[in-house]
């Protein structure tokens, strides 16, 4: 009997434990942004093409297809390129969260007013995640981009 008990306290004893430590698996609250989808991306451009001129300088961007609402490619230097997911990671899920390019300035999303650098960082508005990054490969004047 006293066996009996123990076991019992002991369960209650571990459900109140378990249950005081649930809600710290999501210690955000309710501040948890969403994530933006996932997409296939395989995209190549020619940079030498005329729609590419942008790209001609450094911090030259322009915009393309792919990913989930489209990708910016910016020029870093003559061999380095960076290419973002247009979605703005502040509310992916919001119809309007779209980034776009203010040639040679910014870049930035007038839906939430939020502001990235030509590498992606969040610099001004609610957004503190940076812009999700895909991967370049340089070949000749073939630049690809994948995830």
């Amino acid at each position: 009997m006293l066996l009996s008990l123990v076991q019992r306290i002991a369960s209650m004893l571990l459900l109140v434990t378990i249950s005081g430590l649930l809600p710290a698996c999501n210690s955000s609250g309710g501040d948890a942004q969403p994530q933006i989808p996932l997409a296939a991306v395989n995209e190549q451009l020619i940079l030498t093409d005329q729609q590419n001129s942008a790209l001609r300088f450094d911090n030259g961007a322009i915009t393309i297809r792919g990913g989930v609402r489209g990708i910016i490619v910016v020029r870093q230097n003559a061999s380095s390129y960076l290419a973002f997911e247009r979605n703005c990671p502040y509310q992916p899920l919001d119809t309007c969260s779209r980034v776009k390019v203010e040639p040679f300035l910014r870049l930035y999303d007038p839906c939430c007013k939020s502001q990235f650098s030509f590498t992606g960082q969040p610099e001004a508005g609610p957004a503190t995640l940076p812009l999700r990054r895909y991967s370049t490969a340089l070949s000749g004047n073939l630049l690809t981009i994948t995830n």
